[in-house]
Order: structure tokens, then C-alpha cells, then sequence
């Protein structure tokens, strides 16, 4: 689809003249990872530049990760009407994270704000984020309302998701949770410094501490285009969830196979005394198979948790950078 743009689609920020005691005002940074989002992105921009410029000085990180669409000609257009409008377009599908991860290495605003590019997060609420960070908060996140139509399947999903991450992980992620957030330049700072491959930042946020605050939203609908998150896109991000910010995996299958053992131990010692004071052979082979089997599929499960870290030690020593950039209009040290 072909997006064609006028003049005055994105209106430039007013320069007032400052007098010599009025202070600067703060560069907000919006950092927008989009997966064939070249329909929504234009009201997106339109949008964040209408509510943010009587606010704050502003900057735009778009982060096209490996479109198939129209989405980088859509922000190649945007920045060349908006010098505000940035665009970081990774050589491949990378991932939301790590397309995320791109937006906050290049970002350079006092504050970052990360949201989606599917109009669900509703721009309306960013002024509140920024009042809040002016307040002193850090780190403001918020929490995702579930609204009546949600399909149950999505709702139990949701709610499995943060039981078994937060039942397993060490850090607590509010359910609801999503990657709207604001961050302060000081807590970018420091998710810019971690090397770690498997980038989960729902987890490194608490991880990180920092003053924060929750503000609650009730999502908007998707104008156009499909969800990113299949089933096994879920799941996956689910276990790299658990596994990137916590070893507690390995002490459960510790445990369990301790106890197995335990039990193992226990059943061995019986048939012994069943043989030699009784002098009969346990009967009962069903069980016995029954036994084996379930010993064999709780060690398979053992050596799957154990494979899932080994995997992530193996591309943790490769030391590959999480993503690839094969255009910008940014520096990445300056982020112009």
C-alpha cells in the first residue's frame, strides 16, 4: 500500500523565543519497534506529534523490523516532512525485543517512551506518563485493563503467562504489563550497558529498580492489520522470560529428581525385603512399567530445562549483537 503525505501532515514544534532564565524544555524520546504496521504508523505519528509538542521537545524512533509492507517507505516519507522522525530499519525480523532494544541504544531524549505501533496504546495517556516522570518517578509503567470482548483464549493466555513467570522467575511482573512504559535517561543507561543476548525487558525493569509507578490504561483497538503474537510466538517469549531472569527452573528439576530418586530408592528397598524375608518376587509388572516410564519422561523434561540454558550459554559466548541495522538517519552515539 502506498501512503502519500502533505506539507503540513506533521506539524513542526513552535520555537518560541526562551528568555535567559526560562529553562529548557525536555526532549521526550518515543520509541515505536513496527512489524508491517504501514497503515497504522502514519496516525501514530500524526497523533504522538500533536499531543507531545506542547509539552516537550521531541524525538521519534521508528524501528522497522524486517517489514515485508510498506512500512519503511511510510517512514522514510515521515522524516523527510518531520526532522523529528527518526527511522532504524534492521536488516531482518529480529523481534519485538530486540527492535525495542534498537530504539533505546539509539534514543537520546531526557526520557523514553516505548510503545507499539498497532494504536493500541493510546497516545493520551503519554502526557500523564511524562507528568508523573516530572514528579520524580523513574521508571512508569503501566497496566493493561482487560476489557469484556477480550477472547477468552487471549485472556487465559494473558493470565497463564504472568502465573508461571512470576511463579518461576525471581522478579515480579504485574499482570497486565506491557512494553508501554516510560523510562528515565538514567535507567536507559543502564539496560544500554547490559551485553545479554536474551533481552527481556519486562524482566530487567524490576531487575533494575530505580523509583517507579503503575498507571492503568484500557487498550485501544487495532484500526488496521492483525496481531505479531501467534501461539508458539507466546510461548516462546514466555520461556525466554523465565529462563533469562532466573535459574529457578533448575532447582525445581534438582528437586525433583531428588525426590524421584528418593522414591526410587525407597521402592528398591521394599522389593529387597518383600524377596529375601518373604521369598517372592514382587508381583505387579504394570506398575513397574508404569514406573519407568514415568521416570524416563520426568528425565527427558530434566534434560530439556537443562538444554534450554545450555542454548543460551552457547549464544550468550558467541557474543552476536541482539540486532542488525542496515539504514538509519541516526548516529549511534550522538542520535541525530
Amino acid at each position: 500500500m502506498k501512503v502519500s503525505y502533505k506539507q503540513d501532515l506533521f506539524k513542526r514544534e513552535a520555537r518560541l523565543p526562551m528568555t535567559s532564565d526560562e529553562p529548557p524544555r525536555p526532549i521526550v524520546s518515543i520509541v515505536i519497534p513496527a512489524h508491517n504496521e504501514a497503515e497504522n504508523l502514519p496516525i501514530l505519528l500524526r497523533e504522538l506529534c500533536a499531543t507531545i509538542t506542547p509539552l516537550a521537545r521531541l524525538q521519534i524512533v521508528c524501528v522497522d523490523d524486517g517489514s515485508t509492507d510498506g512500512t519503511f517507505a511510510v517512514l522514510l516519507d515521515a522524516a523527510k516532512q518531520d526532522h523529528r522522525i527518526k527511522y532504524i530499519r534492521l536488516s531482518r525480523n529480529f523481534g519485538h525485543q530486540a527492535a525495542l532494544r534498537a530504539g533505546l541504544f539509539y534514543s537520546t531524549g531526557d526520557c523514553v517512551v516505548s510503545m507499539d505501533a498497532d494504536l493500541q496504546h493510546p497516545v493520551r495517556l503519554v502526557p500523564d506518563m511524562i507528568k508523573k516522570w516530572q514528579e520524580g518517578y523513574e521508571v512508569v509503567l503501566t497496566k493493561r485493563k482487560q476489557s469484556d470482548d477480550l477472547p477468552i483464549f487471549k485472556r487465559f493466555t494473558s493470565d497463564l503467562f504472568y502465573l508461571v513467570i512470576n511463579g518461576l522467575s525471581d522478579v515480579y511482573i504485574d499482570p497486565g504489563s506491557a512494553d508501554f512504559r516510560l523510562l528515565d535517561r538514567k535507567v536507559v543507561d543502564v539496560v544500554k550497558s547490559l551485553s545479554e543476548t536474551d533481552f527481556f525487558l519486562r524482566g530487567i525493569i524490576p531487575w533494575v529498580g530505580f523509583k517507579s509507578c503503575n498507571i492503568e490504561y484500557m487498550p485501544d483497538r487495532r484500526r488496521f492489520g492483525d496481531t505479531k503474537y501467534s501461539l508458539r510466538k507466546m510461548i516462546s517469549f514466555a520461556i525466554s522470560g523465565v529462563v533469562s531472569n532466573s535459574i529457578r527452573p533448575l532447582r525445581i528439576a534438582t528437586l525433583l529428581s531428588a525426590m524421584i530418586s528418593g522414591l526410587a530408592a525407597l521402592y528398591m528397598l521394599y522389593a529387597v525385603h518383600i524377596y529375601f524375608v518373604y521369598g517372592q518376587v514382587v508381583p505387579g509388572w504394570a506398575s513397574v512399567v508404569v514406573v519407568v516410564c514415568f521416570i524416563g519422561g520426568l528425565q527427558l523434561l530434566v534434560m530439556g530445562v537443562v538444554g534450554e540454558y545450555i542454548g543460551r550459554i552457547l549464544r550468550e559466548s558467541r557474543k552476536r549483537p541482539g540486532f542488525v541495522v542496515s539504514a538509519t538517519n541516526m548516529n549511534a552515539q550522538a542520535g541525530e
